[in-house]
């Protein structure tokens, strides 16, 4: 394994054994993630304690807003596979979340001001489409780097994963310390720094991407359409989204219902393509990763529990001992960054060994250490009384549980994505998974609602609802985890791994053009 850059047998270049440029896409991420992570933190509070919206509310619009953010990669997939390619909706995405995240730091007067919360609506869809450009995208350029059968794939996902809660541990701990701390704007505008720093890393960074990325058709981007050139037509494009996620996020009920109908539509599609226009291996492939999609939405819908009634939790209910709660929100990053290392040596040992878990069983280990969490946190605060603040100890151990079924599932889950994906649907796929989140995310502001936090800190009566509903959610998580194990064996025959082949290169499809799948003919660094 090369320590500093180096030539791979093959002409790769390499660092710690993988391409340079997965590098570069894991510094743009880290930056991106600190800035999304560190307004995530404060989200909540934000809502209840300058907005003075009710914690039932809160909640609500809080599960909106990630929904969105997980939704909004459908369109940004969509585009970057048939026009923009991967690495310009990455940027463009980019700059509509640096927009945004300035845009929070204006925090007006407060309370229910129309004017004020207006700009905040603005603010919060420059980062929801923002983040629909970048989020599948660069995920996608990931897999790009390598063969479909590469075993280094696990192993790459698992290092760029740890790249995104290193900037998310940063984040929270500097945004949630800066905005609970200084103020508001003082956290927010952090944040956007944040953003520009990984602007500026990814389009640095362009030379060491190794082609990978582009557009399939770069001529037809600078074709006019209407007096305009097609490539602005499409960045207009993602101006009017905005313009229509401000209305949309402000009516919370409607987004629920639009999930639904546009989940049946996409699954619908996806599914309808694989019948029609796939050969049966990758027809299969495509049947395995829906469900793996589906499974994932129970997982989100409980795992993001954090940000909204378990960061309510920890500040109302937990012996912070004067620790601002949304610093908290950094443990499982933290976790993340110290054990991804670990569980991608792990993953690529057991490999070689064969002996590594299907990626199916992995995401029903991820189920069951999610459901053992929660009845961990309710056993440690039944032991401490409920009229006592629980121990501190309990909220890193829900989050350590919580982490270990992470990292089971959520970067093994985008290398199956892209590893199961015929090339011509990366992005698609891609994106289906993050509207997968998007449903668990909506379902998680649901949850939180119906925790019954609206009682005043020490209301011993309100502590036993939220306690009470973690201990039914501890136990059906635990039970799909053991229907997950089951079925695995299907599943993974359904992945058809041993028939999977290198010789069209993730990513060839798309580019139009051997040389830009991996070989050099520029001389470029790699």
């Amino acid at each position: 394994m090369a320590l500093s850059p180096a030539a791979a047998p093959g002409g790769e270049r390499t660092f710690l054994g993988h391409p340079v440029g997965l590098f570069i896409l894991f510094f743009a991420e880290m930056w991106e993630r600190f800035s999304y992570y560190g307004m995530r933190a404060l989200l909540i509070f934000y809502l209840t304690q300058h907005w003075l919206f009710s914690d039932e509310k809160s909640g609500v619009i809080y599960g909106a807003y990630t929904a969105l953010v997980y939704i909004t990669p459908v369109l940004g997939g969509y585009l970057a596979d048939r026009y923009l390619g991967q690495r310009k909706a990455v940027t463009y995405g980019a700059v509509l979340l640096t927009f945004g995240h300035f845009l929070m730091g204006f925090e007006g007067s407060g309370g229910q001001d129309p004017a004020s919360l207006s700009l905040f609506w603005l603010a919060l869809s420059f980062i929801i489409v923002g983040s629909g450009f970048l989020k599948a995208n660069i995920s996608v350029i990931v897999g790009q780097l390598y063969p479909r059968t590469d075993v280094r794939r696990d192993g790459a996902y698992t290092i760029f994963y740890m790249g995104i809660n290193l900037g998310a541990a940063l984040g929270s701990l500097l945004c949630g310390y800066l905005g609970q701390t200084y103020g508001w704007n003082y956290g927010f505008g952090a944040a956007g720094v944040g953003m520009l720093l990984g602007l500026i890393v990814f389009v640095i960074g362009k030379p060491l991407l190794m082609g990978q990325g582009e557009a399939p058709d770069a001529a037809r981007l600078k074709t006019s359409v209407m007096g305009i050139k097609f490539e602005w037509l499409l960045y207009l494009v993602g101006i009017a989204a905005v313009i229509g996620i401000w209305q949309l996020i402000q009516y919370q009920a409607v987004i629920g219902y639009l999930l639904m109908v546009a989940g049946a539509i996409l699954v619908g599609y996806v599914l309808l393509t694989a019948v029609t226009k796939l050969e049966k291996h990758d027809r299969d492939r495509i049947f395995a990763a829906m469900f793996l999609i589906l499974g994932s939405i129970m997982f989100w819908a409980l795992f993001e529990q954090a940000g909204s009634s378990l960061n309510l939790f920890t500040d109302r209910y937990v012996d912070r001992s004067g620790v601002p709660a949304s610093m908290f929100q950094s443990i499982n990053a933290i976790y993340i960054v110290l054990l991804a290392p670990l569980f991608a040596l792990l993953w690529t040992k057991l490999g070689r060994a064969g002996l590594e878990p299907s990626t199916p069983a992995k995401f029903g280990l991820a189920m069951l250490q999610l459901g053992l969490g929660f009845l961990v946190l309710v056993w440690g605060s039944q032991a401490a009384g409920m009229e006592n603040l629980t121990p501190v100890l309990f909220i890193f151990l829900i989050y350590l549980l919580h982490t270990t079924g992470e990292l089971c599932l959520s970067p093994v889950g985008l290398s199956a994505m892209n590893r199961l994906a015929p090339a011509h649907m990366a992005s698609l796929i891609m994106g289906t998974w993050f509207f997968a989140s998007a449903t668990g995310n909506f379902a998680a502001g649901l949850i939180a609602a119906a925790t019954g936090s609206e009682a005043a800190s020490g209301d011993g009566a309100n502590k036993a609802v939220v306690l009470d509903v973690y201990w039914t959610v501890g136990l059906v998580a635990i039970g799909f985890g053991v229907a997950v194990l089951v079925i695995s064996p299907l599943i993974k025959k359904l992945m058809h791994l041993d028939t999977l082949k290198d010789n069209e290169l993730a990513g060839e499809a798309q580019l139009a053009e051997p040389q830009a799948a991996g070989v050099n003919t520029t001389g470029e660094t790699r």
